[in-house]
Formats: C-alpha cells, sequence, structure tokens
C-alpha cells in the first residue's frame, strides 16, 4: 500500500497510526496539498490527504473511509467492533474527536492569514468546538482506561490523534491542565507503538 500524506497532518497520522498498530506494511509518500506540483488532485478530486493507494490500485481517501477499508484487511488488532451499536458508539467517539481536530486545523489555518483578514467570530466558533469536545472526551474516558471496551480501538486512536494535534499546533493550550482525565489518558495512548512511530516534525 501507499499512503500519500504530509508529515503534520493529523487525519493522515491517524492513518499512520492504524497501519503500524495493524503491522500492515505500506509505503509513505511525503505530498502536501499546499504545494503547486502536488499529485493529489490526481488520486482526491478534492486535492486532500490522507490517501490511500491499494495494493490493487483502488485509491481511498478521507480518514474514516481509509480507517474503514483497511478494517476489511482482518489485520488484528481490531479496531471496530463486528457491528451493532457498539460499532456506531465506536465511530461517534471517532466523529467527535475528529471534530476537535478539523476545528484546531481551521484555526491553524485562520491564523496564518493576515491579521487584517482574520475573523474574530469564525476562531470563536472554532474555539467553541474544540472546548466543547475535550469536555465531552472528558467524560467519555472517565473511569475508564479506553473509550470503549477493554482495548484500544478506533475512537482511542481519533482522540489520541486531536489531542497531540493540539500539542503541535496550540502547545500554550492547557488541555491537560484542565482535563486531568484525558491527560492520563493521552499518556497511554502516545505510548503506544503507532503513535511513537507517527510522532509528527516539531512545529515550525
Amino acid at each position: 500500500m501507499k499512503l500519500f500524506a504530509s508529515l503534520t497532518s493529523p487525519f493522515a497520522r491517524k492513518i499512520r497510526v492504524i497501519l503500524v498498530e495493524k503491522s500492515l506494511p505500506f509505503k509513505f509518500i511525503a505530498e502536501s496539498p499546499w504545494e503547486t506540483s502536488t499529485r493529489l488532485p490526481e488520486l482526491n478530486p478534492l486535492g486532500q490527504v490522507p490517501a490511500l493507494v491499494t495494493p490493487q490500485g483502488e485509491v481511498f481517501f478521507d480518514s474514516p473511509v481509509i480507517a474503514g477499508y483497511l478494517e476489511t484487511l482482518e489485520a488484528k488488532p481490531s479496531l471496530l467492533p463486528e457491528g451493532g451499536i457498539e460499532r456506531v458508539r465506536v465511530r461517534q467517539n471517532e466523529a467527535l474527536a475528529d471534530g476537535i481536530t478539523e476545528a484546531a486545523a481551521c484555526t491553524f489555518l485562520e491564523n496564518r492569514r493576515p491579521e487584517g483578514q482574520r475573523s474574530a467570530d469564525y476562531l470563536a466558533r472554532q474555539d467553541g468546538k474544540i472546548r466543547r469536545g475535550l469536555t465531552e472526551l472528558e467524560r467519555r474516558v472517565a473511569g475508564r482506561q479506553w473509550l470503549n471496551g477493554d482495548s484500544l480501538q478506533l475512537g482511542d486512536i481519533a482522540a489520541g490523534v486531536a489531542l497531540g494535534y493540539l500539542d503541535l499546533r496550540f502547545a500554550h493550550l492547557d488541555w491537560r491542565g484542565a482535563h486531568p482525565e484525558l491527560e492520563a489518558f493521552s499518556r497511554r495512548v502516545f505510548a503506544r507503538p503507532g503513535f511513537i512511530a507517527s510522532m509528527p516534525p516539531a512545529a515550525g
């Protein structure tokens, strides 16, 4: 498999974590959607990372879709329940964490605009999403080792990626101090092989 992604993309990191956790071999191809020479539109008409090319040449994009595809390969460990309401609950936690990540990424990009062109209302909306999302994740993980069940699952990976992205782009945000349950959770998840192997370069 070939994974086209950037080293700092949190959604690409989610897929990299899954690939490592499942011991699935893949070739990482660094690709930035912001470069004029990018090949991403040839793989994903939306021009976004990550994009995964299967050994058969089929392309999947959007991290929840790629995660779903990787589950069909039946490589262990399984990161989703086989079916039923528990599978929906794991995917709900994935969506919650992905929403935090998306809001943080939108904030980062908005802050790169010239100061006079930034929207304070837009930034406030994204900040509200991040803060409410963290509060909800804190509630869901309280008293538990993992968000669902007794082992790492897809929602945990998405949550860990969200927290790691906040560390990368918003080091000033003291989410640990405000959310001790998430802080304890982060120590567990960041120690996983997939998270160690996919550590992004320091923010520049």
